[in-house]
């Protein structure tokens, strides 16, 4: 064996190769034939010049990438031989190549670490109870009876503004030096209070107040905002309150009912509570799932390759710079956010990867295995859930190899947690 294998930590090894002797003759062999046919020499037409002429006019070149070969060769085998699984790509240290005579180099490869889950016998952990509120329902049908709402004036000028109210107001924003910046200024405003679309503190700001009134409100603004200039500043907003309205819900009637697709009102609230029930469910199970992986990172400590981290803070990255852009913020206001926020990233990122470590050796432990009967129900679940029809879900997720398989691996969690909490405490 002309390699030791030295361990750099629980997920990382060192391959030392020496060779002494070396023979690179059918390396540079392929190398030349390799270069045969993609050369162009004076005299002879593309990839038929005479293989000793293109060894010769190539040498230095050919004797490199046979090296490469050859190095490429020796720990592709050395790590099949040793039934290594590898992260990402090697780095190759300390090459010291003497020519057709001796050549020693290092690898130093990420791998998956292996786990051992300690004892989880003992954990105990509490479920939250699913209940749906006569308040839930009224927001479904509401959302329903939205292009049927009317918006009406509070006639009592006693009626302070409330959460859920629309205000409509003047307001200009005033700054410690005394300026007035016009992009802080707004005539006969129409917003929902509670809504959150101004900064925090405005809105809460406004409650009580009622029509006709005039306020002062000083605030500061959020350290992370995404104008610069404004970040941490404090800022007074004068505020006059010109009228406050509400939106006026008709009631729900059979007809309505049949209008959104459903036999009836009673109909209609059957259904849409057994949706909520679902919905509730489905949040207090992934709560549940995520304080179990909290505890199960918490309690079991081992390396993990640098490699999947920064792949997984890559697509976090990928993924909220898109949902930042379609906020407004452009390249350079990402960018900043990112440089505020990076150890949040990774962090986030580190414990992704270890939780999917864990649910994934979890997985083999219990000998979990997904079926196209496992597919199907999952499918048909997604469309009740979304009220869509069973077979344009099922060609939607079959359309892509990429999209069914992200599903089969949810199942595959889903599965695991199921088992895994079949050993521990849930109340």
């Amino acid at each position: 064996m002309s390699y030791t294998v030295k361990s750099v930590n629980g997920c990382t090894k060192k391959l030392e190769f020496n060779f002494a002797t070396l023979d690179l003759s059918r390396e540079i062999k392929a190398a030349v034939v390799k270069k045969q046919s993609s050369t162009n020499m004076k005299g002879f037409r593309k990839g038929k010049a005479p293989l000793t002429m293109v060894e010769q006019f190539y040498g230095p070149q050919i004797e490199s990438d046979a090296l490469n070969q050859f190095v490429q060769t020796q720990l592709f085998e050395a790590v099949t031989k040793e039934k290594l699984k590898t992260v990402g790509y090697p780095a190759f240290e300390n090459v010291k190549y003497e020519s057709g005579k001796s050549v020693s180099f290092e690898a130093v490869i990420e791998v998956f670490p292996e786990i051992k889950i300690s004892d989880y016998s003992s954990f105990s952990f509490k479920k939250e109870k699913v209940e749906v509120s006569a308040e839930d329902l009224a927001k479904v049908t509401n959302n329903y009876l939205g292009s049927k709402v009317e918006m009406t004036e509070v006639a009592d000028s006693s009626v302070g503004l409330a959460k859920g109210h629309f205000a409509v107001f003047n307001f200009e924003g005033v700054k410690e030096d005394g300026s007035r910046p016009e992009n802080m200024k707004g005539s006969e405003y129409l917003l929902e209070i509670g809504s959150g679309q101004f900064i925090p503190g405005f809105e809460d700001g406004m409650l009580g107040i009622k029509k006709g009134d005039k306020k002062n409100i000083l605030l500061t603004f959020p350290a992370d905002y995404h104008a610069t200039e404004l970040q941490n500043a404090k800022v007074t907003f004068e505020v006059e309150l010109l009228e406050i309205k509400e939106k006026k819900y008709p009631a729900l009637n059979d007809e309505m009912a049949k209008e959104f697709g459903y036999e009836s009102v009673a109909d209609f609230n059957e259904k849409n509570k057994a949706n909520l029930a679902s919905q509730k469910e489905r949040q207090a199970l992934e709560k549940l799932h995520q304080e179990i992986l909290e505890k199960l990172v918490k309690e079991n400590k081992f390396d993990i390759p640098a490699t999947l981290v920064q792949n997984q803070e890559k697509y976090l990255q990928d993924d909220l710079a898109k949902n930042l852009k379609s906020q407004g913020f452009n390249d350079a206001m990402v960018a900043e956010y990112f440089k505020k926020w990076a150890t949040d990233l990774t962090t986030k990122a580190d414990f992704q990867v270890r939780s999917g470590l864990i649910l994934d050796h979890l997985a083999q432990e219990f000998k979990i295995e997904t079926s196209d009967a496992d597919f199907n129900k999952k499918i048909e679940e997604s469309a009740k859930t979304a009220g869509m029809d069973v077979e344009t879900v099922k060609k939607y997720y079959s359309s892509n190899s990429q999209i069914k398989n992200n599903l089969m691996y949810a199942i595959r969690e889903e599965k695991t947690f199921e088992e895994l909490k079949k050993k521990m405490k849930i109340a």
